[in-house]
């Protein structure tokens, strides 16, 4: 019973299956990694080459160009094959393997691999959901906790021959390279939808979008009537069995439950609005910033939110999107009450007032639909997106042996 278990992974690549275990080591040895602590001045700072938390993504998912320089301070240099890791909100996971020299804040880590260890292979150690959650298991602090640098020292690492690094580094890498593929695409569609949505609808003053359908060119100017002749307030009592919907800023209104987050609407039907599939719906505090979208099915929501049934000429998905261009936003912003931004509302009685453009319903149909099948497509990319992060943690439980927490909370 009291027997080892070989420190050896569930999947092995079949040259490798005779080298017997890997050794077990920790992240803070000489041969391992180094905790580099050479500072630079300020003016050593290029915003091509700076690195804090703000500009390293997460999820592993690389950095952006720095938007600004910090005024004064030291800062940590790194050079390519440096391993940098955001140390505020570790769960956030923000790690990223340099390409170029350059220099990090100093609420980023920066680990250099040593000879013991191949760089490609430590970055896939570090880069990895075990890792993060070692950080954020000796932690400190509660809103903007920090990972503890003695104990990432100790973290332990299985480590194969060298030739066994390499191999699971190059496949790691193949496979990330598919991601980052993927997630391009998923840009590309976004940024062509956006150009789009410039073109689809009228520029602020003007009666004519720049972009329109061959079948609509003779269809004359736009018109422009108050929303409140095309919309009216929908403030049916919620209904018993029906899911009850919330409205988020990014995606439009999703169903409650399906939301990764705690939301305390009132379950009972007395106490929400009903809403109908085509109805849009919209968050009275954060209309201005686009909290709206369109209902596809009967739904309760919460009755601090506004519900706008449509007339039979109006296509709901047309003014949903309508609703989310930059120009709109401004519109709906300078319609809402409220002294500060925080504290801005659109109520119904504003919101009827605003002129909103309508071509004919025919034409509304066919905006709406085009920008629908793009986001269904980016919907589409995006489950393939999601579908190679969760074979690449899957594999990447195959392939390190566990080694388990290793945080001593006995201090």
């Amino acid at each position: 019973m009291d027997e080892k278990q070989a420190l050896v992974p569930r999947l092995r690549f079949p040259e490798f299956r005779e080298e017997g275990e890997w050794q077990e080591r920790k992240l803070g040895e000489k041969d391992i990694a180094s905790f580099v602590k050479k500072r630079v001045s300020r003016s050593d700072l290029r915003l091509e080459s700076y690195i804090s938390t703000e500009n390293l993504l997460p999820n592993f998912g690389g950095k952006k160009r720095a938007s600004k320089l910090p005024p004064s301070g030291s800062f940590t240099s790194f050079k390519t094959g440096d391993i940098l890791i955001a140390n505020i909100r570790p769960y956030l996971k923000k790690v990223w393997v340099a390409d170029f020299y350059g220099a990090a804040s100093n609420d980023v880590i920066v680990i250099r691999p040593m000879g013991g260890i191949r760089g490609s292979f430590l970055s896939a150690l570090l880069k990895n959901d075990a890792f993060i959650g070692y950080v954020m298991e000796g932690a400190k602090g509660v809103k903007m906790p920090r990972g503890d640098v003695s104990l990432m020292k100790e973290y332990s690492l299985a480590v194969p021959c060298p030739g066994e690094q390499q191999k699971i580094a190059d496949c790691l890498s193949s496979l990330d390279a598919l991601i980052a593929a993927q997630a391009d695409k998923i840009d590309a569609l976004k940024i062509h939808k956006k150009g789009l949505m410039q073109l689809l609808f009228p520029r602020d003053g003007e009666t004519v979008p720049r972009l329109r359908f061959p079948e609509f060119w003779g269809a004359g100017e736009w018109q422009y009537r108050k929303a409140g002749l095309l919309f009216s307030n929908r403030t049916e009592q919620g209904q018993d069995g029906l899911p009850i919907y919330s409205v988020t800023m990014n995606d439009g209104v999703a169903r409650r439950d399906s939301l990764d987050r705690k939301i305390d609407n009132i379950s009972e039907s007395s106490g929400n609005k009903k809403a109908h599939r085509h109805d849009i719906i919209y968050n009275m505090m954060r209309m201005w910033q686009g909290a709206s979208g369109v209902a596809d099915e009967d739904c309760m929501v919460s009755p601090a939110y506004v519900v706008l049934a449509p007339r039979e000429f109006v296509s709901s998905a047309f003014f949903g999107y309508l609703f989310k261009t930059h120009q709109f936003l401004h519109i709906l912003t300078a319609h809402s009450q409220g002294l500060t931004k925080d504290r801005l509302r659109l109520y119904f009685k504003d919101f009827a007032q605003i002129p909103l453009p309508i071509p004919p319903v025919g034409e509304q149909k066919k905006i709406g639909g085009c920008l629908l099948s793009l986001d269904e497509a980016i919907t589409v990319q995006t489950e393939k997106l999601g579908t190679l992060n969760a074979h690449k943690k899957g594999l990447m439980q195959q392939l390190f042996p566990s080694l388990g927490s290793r945080v001593d909370n006995s201090g």
